[in-house]
C-alpha cells in the first residue's frame, strides 16, 4: 500500500468528510482548517470569516487503488466550483473551493485535472474558482466536527445539506463505493 494525503476544500467539511469515507481506497478522513494566518484557529473563528482559514478535509489515501487525480474528479463532482466563497447558503472565504497540494505532482496532477473539468463544461460555461495553492499548516478540527454526519444523520443540516451531497455521490459513483 502506498499511502499518500490530499487536502481539500469545497464547502463545509462535514459534506466532504461523510463522501471521502464512502470512497474505496481511502483510509482515513479529518475535517479541519487551512489557509488562514491565525495559529490554532477554532470553528467560531473560521465560521467568523476573519482568520483566513478554509474548511477543509484531509484525505489519506491507497494511491495504488485509488490516484490522486481520480479523487480530484471525485471533488469536482460533489461540489460547486464556480462559486466563489460559496456552497448553497454556506456564505464566506472558509467555504471557498481549493485544493492544497501536497508536492509538485499533486499541483501539477490538479492543473490537469482542473483544465479536464473546465473544457469539459461540466458545470457548464462558469469558470471554475478552485484555488491551487501549496500545502499551508493543517489544524485538526474540533472532536465534535469529527464523523459528524455519522453521528448526526437526523439533524436539520444534515439532511437538508450532507445527505443529498452523499446520495449523489453513491448514485454517480456506485462503482467506487467501500
Amino acid at each position: 500500500m502506498s499511502e499518500e494525503t490530499a487536502t481539500l476544500g469545497g464547502g463545509c467539511f462535514w459534506c466532504l468528510e461523510a463522501v471521502f469515507k464512502d470512497l474505496r481506497g481511502v483510509n482515513a478522513v479529518m475535517s479541519g482548517y487551512a489557509g488562514g494566518q491565525m495559529a490554532n484557529p477554532d470553528y467560531r473563528s473560521v465560521c467568523g470569516g476573519n482568520t483566513g482559514h478554509a474548511e477543509v478535509v484531509q484525505v489519506k489515501f491507497d494511491s495504488d487503488a485509488l490516484s490522486y487525480g481520480d479523487l480530484l474528479r471525485v471533488f469536482f463532482a460533489i461540489h460547486d466550483p464556480t462559486t466563489r466563497n460559496r456552497q448553497g447558503n454556506d456564505v464566506g472565504t472558509q467555504y471557498r473551493s481549493i485544493i492544497m497540494a501536497h508536492d509538485d505532482l499533486q499541483a501539477a496532477t490538479a492543473g490537469i485535472v482542473i483544465k479536464e473539468i473546465s473544457d469539459a463544461k461540466i458545470w457548464g460555461p462558469a469558470p471554475l474558482v478552485t484555488e491551487l495553492v501549496p500545502m499551508p499548516t493543517f489544524y485538526p478540527a474540533e472532536e465534535e466536527h469529527h464523523d459528524y454526519f455519522a453521528r448526526n444523520p437526523f439533524t436539520g443540516y444534515c439532511q437538508v445539506v450532507v445527505a443529498p451531497k452523499v446520495a449523489k455521490f453513491r448514485k454517480q459513483f456506485t462503482d467506487r463505493l467501500k
